[in-house]
């Protein structure tokens, strides 16, 4: 298993963004459930308030599997946040490649 790192940034406004951030998160409660190894939270600003976006960790098997799963995202389903997907190596941490 590798890890993934998924970055977004909101392109519509809080509003319209909010409902499908509540169905996010109830997909990363899911994913947990079925024992997948994720953490999901927001991107903030310098005084600690949400930013406009969000991050993801997770591990797959591979970068067309993580991209698989993250194409299941409420969020980027919805299209309101632009969001890339890159590989992780940890080198140093709690975190490592088994």
């Amino acid at each position: 298993m590798a890890w993934f790192i998924k970055t977004e940034s909101f392109c519509q406004p809080r509003a319209l963004v909010t409902p499908h951030l509540r169905e996010h998160l109830a997909w990363v409660k899911e994913l947990r459930q079925r024992g997948e190894l994720v953490s999901s939270g927001y991107l903030v600003d310098a005084r600690g308030q949400p930013g406009g976006g969000g991050l993801m960790i997770f591990q797959a098997e591979d970068h067309a599997a993580a991209e698989a799963l993250v194409l299941q995202d409420p969020m980027i389903r919805s299209g309101c946040v632009s969001w890339q997907l890159q590989g992780w190596i940890p080198a140093v941490g709690d975190m490592h490649v088994a």
